[in-house]
């Protein structure tokens, strides 16, 4: 019997193995081997047709003649690509065999900052909720509003057959606004969904297969009057699967924070300014530890990574392709988990090209980023399934209109130095994008943000309407808070950005005096874009952030980054040539450290438990006395819920962007206003409801004057203004149109009488 030897590990079969050295002519020793180099010079030469080979030498290319040719072997890919890896992980060794020390310092710095706030937000969401002592049920019911819509189709995923058939699931929905088959995948941003649902069933299907075990479960006693529940702890969980992914993506985050800060600053002690003033005013700068699954937590994270890299090509002479690529990538994932980004996006091409125009960046440049940018609108336009929404938004308006004004001023050799010419392009790209986007409005017929527009309206000239006021009354959507900039000012976040904003101005004013001098021009001239345009987004962010409380999540870590800047020696080289960074940044924590560790153990003593009975039994009710078809009507909140957990059809949700659902959901929160029931059971019989839940919390809340339902309903309804609102006379008896069927002390659940 013959034995074949196999040969251990794993390298190239036989048939593939390396043909031996051929020797020179005359019995001349074999030449030496190539180095690894060399071999990926010659393994990445084209191939001519016929099979002439083309090698790089001397900067010239060469063509062997015909009867020179051989023939190609078989096997010549895999020598090929042995020879990159092995002159890559090569490459490598070397890299890291000659990094600087500083360069290891910044990245564990930056780990540690990481884990730091991994550990943070994990431990705050821990405390608040008692998350990991939850039943399933009680978790589902902690994702409130649009957190429990969203999470609802991860769960739909985790849960089906197959991982495609989940994701065909919420492609053809039939439940999240019925009678309608909607593709949610396009209309709410769920790509965040279907990667954590993919990774959840490849983390649980390889643990499975190997038999580790991925949660334990136990029973929880909830106490007197309430039933025991069990509960399930660790990553098999998918509620927490899901939210641990996202405080490990947000722990990732204040990583690149600190080298953000550090890149910009060119100090090391500008990173450690910056994570300190993100953790000292952390209550202001994020609230993923509150509302782990809404889109900003999923979005923002690449954001930074995008504003890190912009900076870095904004810094460098010579673009490459492959930082214009990345920063295409980027956009792309800061605006597929969230339909927002776009406004931010555009706040951003703005700031560049007020950088253009103060003659800080070169046209040329500023062309390759606009085309980054465009080529990234129309990636997340495909990916999202001809969202037309994208291509009429004032962000792809604006990238047009900047791209035209390019053209223009470089056909008519416009000069920088014509201040008037300044004026018309800002004018021209002010007014242009607002008229672009206004016609790409009107040619497709699009009108689902224009509650944008009547949202800036009523910011601005008070204009009121239903869809607004549902938008204004909201505390996350109301100006800033007063309180907001004192609690800047005591942390000194404010006051050092006010420093470092006035000398970054008073340096642009003089490069801008001294351009217009010529003799009096020098090497010393301020010519840092990078610098001025991060000085450009501050004012769009605090813009933002006073018309829109939700907002100050951009500037206050935004703020962060620009206090690094006080260790610039671009910016305050004359005060380090007599005092060291050191001492100075040293003084600022000490001083930030007051306030700012108070507001850390203010948020460490937040301690709590979830619970809302009222609400688990509602929904313990849906699920044991109505069909799987009943289809329910209500407050936007709780039909999230009722969608999560019941798995019942619901005719309107917590995702207010849409122009039909608007008009939807203002049909149903007529059961708020003082229109007769039987005019609002008429319109619920044409959406097919059959229960409405009602909550008579709505039907009185006032945040402030004009902010009750019933008043809010005022400004549209004037023929029922001074009738009793119809939530009360339902609270009391609800026939002969409707009939309640069940009801506790938050939740009356109304029949629809046929």
């Amino acid at each position: 019997m013959v034995h074949t030897r196999r040969s251990r590990g794993r390298g190239l079969p036989p048939s593939c193995s390396p043909p031996p050295p051929t020797p020179s002519r005359g019995g001349a020793p074999l030449s030496p081997p190539l180095s690894p180099q060399k071999e990926v010079q010659q393994s990445l030469g084209r191939q001519l047709p016929g099979g002439a080979s083309v090698m790089a030498k001397g900067g010239r290319k060469v063509a062997k003649p015909d009867a020179q040719r051989q023939e190609k072997h078989p096997c010549a890919p895999a020598w090929e690509f042995r020879a990159w890896l092995h002159g890559t992980l090569k490459e490598m060794a070397v890299f890291v065999a000659r990094a600087d020390r500083k360069i290891w310092i910044t990245l564990i710095l930056a780990a540690v900052a990481g884990i730091l706030h991994w550990y943070h937000i994990t431990t705050l969401f821990e405390n608040d909720r008692r998350f990991s002592h939850l039943s399933t049920l009680e978790r589902e019911m902690a994702f409130r509003t649009e957190m429990g819509l969203y999470y609802s189709y991860f769960k739909t995923i985790v849960e089906a057959p197959s991982f495609f058939s989940g994701v065909w699931m919420i492609m053809n929905d039939e439940l999240t606004e019925y009678p309608l088959v909607i593709n949610t995948l396009k209309r709410f941003h769920l790509y965040p969904e279907v990667v954590l649902a993919s990774w959840y069933r490849m983390y649980t299907g390889a643990m499975n297969s190997t038999g580790i075990p991925t949660q334990k479960c136990w029973t929880v006693n909830r106490g007197e009057y309430l039933s025991p529940v069990q509960s399930c702890e660790g990553m098999g969980d998918p509620a927490c699967f899901y939210v641990n992914v996202i405080f490990l993506l947000n722990g990732l985050m204040v990583s690149v924070f600190f080298l953000y800060g550090t890149y910009l600053s060119g100090n090391l002690f500008g990173g450690l300014l910056t994570v300190a003033c993100f953790f000292f005013n952390h209550g202001e700068s994020t609230r993923v530890m509150w509302t782990p699954p809404l889109r900003e937590s999923f979005s923002y994270p690449f954001l930074v990574l995008q504003m890190l890299l912009l900076t870095y090509i904004l810094r460098t002479q010579n673009v490459n392709r492959r930082s214009l690529i990345a920063l295409s990538v980027f956009n792309v994932f800061f605006t597929l988990p969230w339909q927002f980004a776009q406004f931010v996006l555009l706040t951003q091409v703005a700031s560049i090209f007020g950088i253009y125009i103060l003659g800080y960046i070169d046209p040329r440049k500023l062309q390759k980023i606009l085309h980054a940018h465009m080529a990234s609108l129309a990636v997340c336009f495909v990916l999202m399934f001809g969202n037309s929404m994208l291509l009429t938004s004032y962000y792809a308006a604006s990238l047009v209109v900047c791209t035209g004004i390019l053209r223009i001023s470089h056909c008519l050799k416009m000069h920088r130095k014509n201040v008037p010419l300044w004026a018309i392009e800002a004018m021209f790209c002010l007014f242009g994008t607002i008229t672009l986007k206004s016609l790409m409005c009107l040619i497709f017929g699009i009108t689902d943000d224009a509650h944008i527009s009547n949202l800036l309206k009523a910011k601005l000239i008070g204009y009121r309407d239903f869809d607004t006021l549902m938008y204004t009354c909201a505390a996350e959507f109301d100006f800033m808070e007063k309180e907001t900039p004192i609690r800047y000012m005591k942390t000194l976040l404010l006051p050092v950005v006010v420093v470092v904003f006035s000398v970054i101005v008073g340096k642009v004013f003089q490069c801008i005096l001294l351009q217009k001098k010529v003799s009096e021009r020098n090497e010393d001239l301020f010519n840092h874009g990078e610098i001025v345009y991060h000085a450009l987004q501050l004012i769009f962010f605090t813009f933002l952030a006073v018309l829109i409380m939700r907002l100050k999540l951009f500037l206050t870590p935004h703020m962060c980054i620009m206090v690094s800047l006080i260790c610039s020696k671009k910016l305050f080289g004359c005060v380090f040539s007599k005092i060291q960074p050191g001492k100075l940044v040293l003084a600022i924590l000490a001083i930030m450290a007051y306030e700012g560790i108070a507001n850390l153990q203010k948020q460490w003593s937040i301690v709590g438990e979830f619970s809302n009975l009222p609400q688990e039994q509602l929904l313990l009710w849906i699920k044991a006395n109505t069909n799987q078809d009943a289809v329910f009507a209500g407050a936007m909140p709780t039909m999230a819920s009722v969608k999560l957990s019941a798995l019942r059809p619901i005719v309107n949700h917590p995702h207010y962007e849409d122009a039909a659902l608007r008009a939807r959901t203002k049909i149903i929160y007529s059961m708020y206003s003082r229109k007769p029931a039987k005019d609002v059971k008429k319109e619920l019989v044409k959406m097919g409801v059959n229960y409405y839940i009602l909550e008579e919390s709505w039907c009185l809340k006032r945040p402030r004057p004009g902010c009750s339902m019933p008043e809010i309903w005022d400004v549209e309804d004037l023929a029922n203004i001074g009738k009793v609102p119809l939530c009360n006379l339902m609270g009391k008896n609800s026939r002969p149109y409707f009939r309640t069927v069940f009801d506790n002390s938050v939740y009356k659940v109304l029949e629809v009488t046929t």
